[in-house]
């Protein structure tokens, strides 16, 4: 309605423009000047007319009741994304920079139920067919601050968008949260969207999807699109803080998904090749190289849900789970493994750890079930000479703390060698076949907090060891100097 006041104030003004020109002139009024009065004022006369006319034309959709406005903007949203858009509140239209539709606080339902709201809409409507309601024509929709709700049920909501009509028309998703939820309606985890942009692409003939987001405190990039003709669906994905990169190709009919990803991290090439039959997803996950350096295979069933995951490597990588920003210690943090329906089992083997060296043939067990993960049986060699095998050992998130609460039985067969590597002095060298300590690790403070030492059967007395903290560094070599000078505290203690 602003916009018709302004136009009425328009009139009015020009109006009394053009009286004020007549009293000047009339009293002068003859032929020739009568002519001249219109030649002069003619161009400008011409300009005011146009504009007018093109003001009261963007203005039109004022004129419409606000009811049959919002209606038929629905019925258009419905025609292009097969959506079903509800307005609380009332449409405000403003016709700069140019025609569209605002409205706050509105929603959409999808698959029988509310799955988002929103709390600013815009439609921006095409020049053409202004006039005609019936004929009214959307050229861009944008959602600002939404937050989505997306469960098993519905997980598809933003892929099964590619079906929409984009030959003419775009939508976009700014500044706003998808919360992923159990059927329990708990937060499992959060992916916030910076920008969502769905078009048509001229030259690949099909609908896009790309999207800036970030999860678990990383930003990434995702490129998609689906080719329904050949039926299959590419996507890139690119996290740069990892440079990281996947680029992956699905071929699909109506019960069969056969699909390749390439890996690139950080210029090391591998290919995951996966299967999903019915409730069954079947991978294997391995290098590029000649001589492959990694290897691992798994199957995960649905219904009921088990997984089983094994492999083999070179080099284990723990940073994914305990460097500061470790994307698998975030997604453990969210509990969204803490689930009684959950069937888990990896099995790891690897010849040493990466920037670890003296740590060799590696062997990782674990088992999560409802929300624990249990890591017995997990065993390591150092040096070729000291075993470690983790014993009733646990992660678990408490408090929203990652949590690994261990037991670790260490069996030394040569203990000169270690004294050595530890330099000791000898008139502390006394013999030891077999240590257990039972500590409690920190992942986010990298904490640990030693709760009791036995040596050859025999516990240790805490007044009888100088630590129950110790804090590692983010320097490797720091803590290699900082638990040398602990262990011979311990053993000075132990011996004296």
């Amino acid at each position: 309605m602003n916009n018709l006041k302004f136009i009425a104030n328009f009139n009015k003004k020009f109006s009394k423009f053009i009286n004020n020109l007549l009293e000047k002139n009339l009293n002068k009024l003859n032929v020739d000047n009568f002519k001249n009065l219109l030649i002069n004022n003619k161009i400008f006369l011409s300009i005011v007319a146009l504009i007018i006319l093109f003001l009261s034309y963007l203005s039109f959709p004022n004129i419409h009741n606000k009811e049959e406005v919002a209606s038929e903007i629905k019925k258009n949203l419905k025609n292009k994304l097969n959506l079903e858009f509800n307005f609380q509140e009332d449409l405000d239209y403003k016709f700069l920079p140019r025609p569209h539709f605002t409205t706050n606080n509105s929603s959409i339902n999808y698959q029988e139920g509310k799955i988002t709201e929103i709390k600013k809409l815009k439609v921006y409507v095409s020049l053409e067919n202004l006039f005609s309601l019936k004929n009214i024509k959307l050229n861009h929709v944008i959602l600002e601050e939404a937050n989505f709700n997306l469960n098993e049920k519905n997980y598809n909501f933003f892929y099964n968008l590619l079906d929409g009509n984009f030959n003419d028309f775009k939508f976009e998703i700014l500044k706003s949260n998808v919360f992923y939820r159990s059927l329990e309606n708990e937060v499992l985890f959060i992916n916030n969207i910076k920008n969502v942009k769905y078009y048509f692409d001229p030259k690949e003939i099909k609908n896009m999807l790309y999207a800036n987001n970030e999860i678990f405190n990383l930003p990434y990039s995702i490129k998609v699109f689906d080719d329904k003709i050949e039926k299959t669906i590419h996507s890139k994905i690119n996290i740069e803080s990892l440079r990281l990169e996947i680029d992956n190709q699905t071929s699909y009919d109506d019960t069969d998904y056969l699909g390749t990803s390439e890996i690139n991290l950080i210029n090391i090439k591998s290919l995951f090749e996966y299967q999903l039959k019915d409730n069954l997803f079947e991978f294997k996950f391995f290098d590029k190289l000649q001589n492959s350096e990694f290897s691992y295979t798994g199957k995960f069933n649905f219904k009921p849900f088990y997984s089983n995951i094994t492999g083999d490597t070179n080099k284990l990588n723990f940073s994914p789970l305990f460097s500061s920003n470790a994307i698998i210690k975030e997604i453990l943090k969210t509990e969204i493994l803490n689930n009684k329906n959950i069937d888990f089992y990896l099995i790891i083997s690897g010849n040493s750890i990466k920037q670890f060296n003296d740590f060799k043939n590696v062997l990782i067990k674990s088992k999560i079930q409802e929300g624990l993960i249990d890591i017995d049986q997990s065993k390591m060699t150092w040096k070729n000479n000291i075993d470690f095998e983790f014993l009733d050992s646990l992660i678990f998130v408490k408090e929203g703390k990652l949590i690994l609460d261990s037991n670790v039985e260490i069996n030394i067969n040569d203990i000169n060698e270690l004294y050595k590597f530890l330099l000791t002095p000898k008139n502390l060298r006394k013999k030891v076949s077999k240590v257990n300590v039972n500590f409690t690790y920190l992942f986010d403070e990298k904490n640990i907090k030693v709760n009791n030492i036995s040596v050859d059967g025999k516990t240790i007395e805490k007044s009888n060891y100088t630590f129950e903290d110790i804090l590692l560094k983010e320097n490797n070599l720091q803590n290699k100097i900082y638990l040398k000078n602990l262990l011979n505290g311990v053993i000075k203690n132990y011996a004296g």
